[in-house]
């Protein structure tokens, strides 16, 4: 696979205001964006009892190596309560600001230690330009590299890690979770003063009751092996439920010229699935239609699928699903083949 059969940037076609307007009426006429108390009153509930009942469990077993079991349900527990502020951050849940924010603060910063403010700017900036490489943070130069010309830019380590970064790819979301609440803390200089205080105190009550119950309550070395546990599976099913959705998809450049439609749809990418896969991922597999309606909430995605699908159909416009192992499949090697770019000789190099 060379690096021109990649996903590039093609001509855009041209704009037709009223797709995005004419879909809308189409979803909403189906009942697909009125809110779902009933639905999320539920979840709520759920994920309380599985956070709370997780740490009962936590008290319960005390000093044993049997706490790694904790751990684990501990991590799947903060995976869903980060899916659950993701669509608490987009108002799926409740519709005003003010409300949104004050419960996204409560899951966000203190029961998962993950600043709302810096998450909900990233993620905004991101849904606003979906794999704009100059406006998308998700797809900006960092850990990964994702065009030649990012790759050009390495020198030293950071290249020969770029040349692997396909293979090392899950290994690295092991430090996501880690990463999410170093990243939420790094970015509290950057916002106002009011909301500055308010998410390092909440953040400095999470980890400081955390960091106490892990060391007064188990060994060193319990305490020690309870937080890897914890944060790195963390890290890696939250890391897992996000890469399918546009990596290896088209990358785009600067003020792109496709309409809201194609913007959206051209860059996302469904997983197929059933209802456990909708619940581990968060509603996420339904990455097209949620990108298309940010607002919309999680059970309303797969209902308003056929409609979007039939929708592009009709409008010639690419529609892609995939299974999840696929997905992962495409992710990587598109990492592998960008990171092993040759910028002298235009074409990808193979790992050694």
């Amino acid at each position: 696979m060379t690096i021109s059969e990649t996903p590039s940037t093609a001509t855009p076609p041209r704009q037709r205001g009223s797709d995005y307007s004419r879909l809308t009426r189409l979803v909403r006429d189906a009942g697909l964006l009125r809110p779902r108390l009933g639905y999320y009153s539920v979840a709520i509930g759920l994920n309380a009892a599985l956070f709370i009942g997780g740490w009962v469990g936590f008290f319960l077993i005390g000093q044993s190596w049997l706490i790694l079991a904790v751990a684990v349900l501990m991590a799947i527990s903060s995976a869903q309560l980060g899916f659950l502020g993701h669509e608490i951050g987009h108002r799926q849940v409740f519709r005003t600001r003010r409300v949104s924010n004050a419960v996204g603060l409560v899951v966000g910063n203190l029961a998962i230690g993950l600043g709302m403010g810096w998450w909900n700017d990233k993620h905004n900036r991101h849904h606003s330009r979906p794999n704009n490489v100059d406006h998308d943070p998700d797809v900006g130069p960092g850990a990964l590299v994702w065009t030649p010309e990012q790759v050009a830019d390495r020198r030293g380590i950071a290249r020969v890690w770029a040349r692997w970064q396909g293979r090392l790819f899950f290994p690295l979301l092991l430090l996501a979770g880690l990463n999410l609440h170093v990243s939420s803390f790094k970015a509290l200089p950057k916002l106002s003063r009011y909301q500055r205080a308010v998410e390092f105190s909440l953040l400095i009550i999470h980890f400081g009751a955390y960091f106490a119950a892990l060391f007064l309550v188990l060994s060193p070395g319990q305490a020690i092996a309870f937080f890897f546990v914890h944060k790195c599976l963390f890290g890696l099913y939250l890391g897992s439920t996000f890469a399918p959705n546009h990596k290896g998809m088209p990358l785009l450049t600067g003020d792109d010229q496709y309409d809201y439609v194609r913007r959206q749809v051209l860059t996302s990418r469904n997983i197929k699935g059933n209802w456990f896969v909708d619940l581990a991922m968060g509603g996420l597999n339904y990455q097209i239609e949620h990108h298309l309606f940010p607002s919309m909430p999680r059970p309303a995605l797969r209902d308003s699928q056929a409609i979007v699908e039939q929708f592009c159909r009709d409008n010639s416009i690419s529609y892609c699903e995939t299974g999840l192992i696929e997905s992962y499949r495409i992710a990587t090697g598109h990492l592998d083949v960008v990171g092993n770019f040759d910028t002298a000789r235009g074409r990808s190099q193979p790992v050694s």
